[in-house]
Formats: C-alpha cells, structure tokens, sequence
C-alpha cells in the first residue's frame, strides 16, 4: 500500500517519541482446550468473542473477490454495506459500480472508505457512487489533521476490508478494490492475497463493525433489518469476527494473535504481509519453535510495496531464524495476505497486519475452526512456498554489514512502521 508512504515520511520528520515499550505482554500458558467448546470460551476471554457453530466458509483469492463482491450486490435484497481502506479509480472499480447500479430496487447502499488508501476516491468514484443511490462517507477525513499536526489521527485509519449482504453474509481479508488484486498474485502488479466469504452467525459481528465505523464517519444507525436473527447454516464452522482498535498497551490484535499462536501443538503457518511482530510475539513464536512445533513465516520479498518496511521485516529475522522459526519471503509478487494457521483446524483471516502502525489502525479478522477451511489454507500456503524463496539462518548470519545497517535504520520509524 504506497499510501502508507507518505506516513511513514510524515512520522519520521514530527515524531521524537521513543520506541514503544512492550514490557506488559498477554501471558497465556499453553491450556487452551481441545474441544470446540474449550476454544470457543478461550477466544471470548480473550478478546471478547465466541467462535459460534453454524458457519459456512470459503477461502477466496487474489482477483475472485471480486466475482464473489459483484455475486453479492446483485444477490442483496435489503442492503449492502462496503467498507474498504483502498478504492480507487480503474476497471475493478468500474465493475463494482455497474453491479451497484443495476442492484433489485430497494437495496440500500452504503460504502465507507478510508481518504489515505482511497486516492482521487472524492474526485472520480464517490460522484459515481452518490448517482447510482449510494451513502458515501470517508472516515476520519484529512482536512484539517496535518495543519494540527493531529498524528495520532493521521495514523488511526481504518483498514478494515468488509462487504455484508443483507446481514446474512460477509466477505473480509485483505482486498482493495483496485488494480493490484486482479489477477491471480503469480506475476508482478498482481499481489497474492488471502480473503474469506462467510455465512452464518459470524456475520453479526462483521455488521456490528461497520455499524460502528459507519457511526463514527456521521451516518445513522443502520436499521433493524440489517441485523436479521442469526441463523445457522448447514456448514460446520465456527468462526467470530475479531475487531481491534488502537489501544496504549496491549491490543485486540495482540491479543488475538498470542492466543492463536499459544494454541499451537504441531503446526503454525503465518503469512502477513507487513511482518513486524512485537517483542511478545516474536517471544512466542521462538517459544513454539523450540517446543518442536512447525512454525514458518511467509513475507514479501523483492516486490515489496514499501521498502522500509521491507527493511523492519528482516530486521527481525536474525532472532527467529537462530531460534528455530523458519521464513519464506514471496519471490513473485507484492504478498498482501494476512493469515494465520494453527494445526489443522483454526485459521485466521483478515486486514489485521503484524506491525507496529496496525496496532493503531480500525483492524477486523474472521477466526474460524473448521478443518476443511484449515486445509485449504493449508494446500495454498504450500502453493505459495513453491514460489517463495526460504531464508536460512547458515547464510543469514553471513550477510553484509551494509545490510545490517539498512535494517537496523528502521528504527527510527519506530511504531510508525
């Protein structure tokens, strides 16, 4: 997201604060039950929401979410809410407001997006929205932030991806609705990506979320229809959405994020995109690792879309990989996943990145434990390992001290990475 760029540059010129201090870390012992229900009570005591039954998933990549986001409109009968950090001008952009505006009548639209990722949002596609019957609003607009150097307003954006249909069905991870994620994330320009379709219970809570933004950006309450009773599903899944919000010390992100990796017995699979975990997290993870469990990391490599952050990434590198946690970096494209996969059941999708500048950000993921959406995420991890390179500890120890330098530069950006 080259949006981000002008932030970073931003924080570096206005920002004297020291390095946050991740000293008060969630302390989780390795108890998370086996069964179901177990887990289910595990995730709502720590982060407030329970993995309910009755969900049906499926795992949704690179360019076919737009398909299913174009499936959605022209199946909505009530409304269609779309919340996303990146829209902006261009043909998926075009296809999304021809389904917009040839949805049933009756259908309420209303989109929220972010001004930072949306460039040129105001000036090309919002008047395109407002024509086909749509309420558009931007979070947290600009105007006014950088003349008070208001940065901690600058740097809460929302990042949340969301569509939700009627209230019955969601589609979250992290796609954008532009040219990037055409494609199928093989070949530079398309970046891989990870999203996830969902019907059941779990949307409630997706509602819930961008009810919440929506209000926060002057809209009214959404009406009652929109939070239809949850109805089960023939699917088996359970899953909830995890919704974080920037917070001084230890995050709904955070939190989420150690309890996945504290539930690990075998195997934990993580790709993300932006990978700059806290002191926590990386103490967990080399924890697993030296317990024998399979920990890999996939990150972008050479096509990342922002160098410094590509720099804080392998900042961290040395410590994990001499403790045993193994690394990928994606060879192809820009990988723009954000995932997580514990065993062969639970899996973690959404917009929530591993880095500094995410904690402060309006981030969501779907938590699910089903074994048949865990081996799919499995099976395309696996695919894309295939077009990654592994970064080894043997070689890594030997790199050059120009190297070093670059990396350990980072810290100046500090949390704004």
């Amino acid at each position: 997201m080259k949006t981000r760029w002008p932030l970073l540059l931003l924080a570096l010129l206005l920002a004297g604060c020291p390095l946050p201090n991740h000293q008060l870390a969630l302390r989780i012992r390795d108890e998370v039950p086996e069964t179901p229900e177990g887990r289910s009570l595990a995730w709502y005591q720590a982060v407030g929401v329970e993995l309910e039954p009755g969900n049906q998933v499926q795992l949704v990549h690179n360019g076919h979410v737009f398909d299913v986001l174009e499936q959605e409109i022209r199946a909505a009968r009530s409304s269609i809410h779309i919340l996303v950090y990146i829209w902006r001008p261009g043909e998926p952009s075009d296809r999304i407001i021809r389904a917009l505006r040839e949805r049933h009548p009756g259908v309420a639209c209303r989109v929220l997006v972010d001004p930072l990722g949306s460039l040129r949002f105001q000036d090309n596609v919002g008047p395109e929205l407002v024509a086909a019957g749509c309420e558009v609003r931007l979070f947290r607009p600009l105007q006014g932030t950088l003349s008070t150097l208001n940065l901690k307003r600058f740097q809460a954006r929302l990042h949340r991806k969301l569509a939700v249909r009627d209230g019955v069905s969601g589609l979250t991870g992290g796609w954008g609705i532009w040219k990037s994620w055409v494609g199928e994330g093989r070949k530079p320009g398309e970046w891989r990506d990870a999203n996830i379709w969902v019907q059941g219970p779990a949307v409630r809570g997706m509602q819930l979320a961008f009810a919440q933004n929506w209000q926060e950006a002057g809209g009214g309450l959404l009406p009652a229809e929109t939070f239809p009773e949850p109805m089960p599903t023939p699917g088996m899944a359970r899953a909830g959405f995890v919704t974080h919000t920037g917070a001084p010390v230890l995050t709904n992100a955070e939190r989420m994020t150690l309890l996945a990796i504290a539930s690990a017995k075998k195997r934990l699979w993580i790709a993300n995109s932006y990978f700059i975990p806290t002191g926590a997290i990386q103490d967990m993870l080399i924890a697993k690792a030296k317990a024998g469990v399979d920990v890999r990391v996939l990150t972008p490599g050479r096509h990342h879309d922002i160098p410094p952050v590509h720099e804080g990434q392998r900042a961290t590198y040395a410590r994990l990989l001499e403790n045993g946690v193994r690394i990928w970096e994606y060879e192809v494209s820009m990988m723009h996943s954000k995932s997580l996969l514990v065993d062969d059941r639970l899996s973690m999708v959404g917009s929530t990145n591993l880095d500094p500048l995410a904690l402060s950000a309006e981030e969501g993921s779907l938590v699910v434990d089903d074994p048949e959406l865990a081996a799919r995420l499995a099976e395309a991890f696996e695919e894309d390992l295939r077009h990654s390179a592994e970064i080894r500890w043997d070689s890594w120890r030997r790199r050059g001290l120009f190297k070093r330098l670059s990396e350990r530069v980072t810290v100046l950006f500090g949390k704004y990475l």
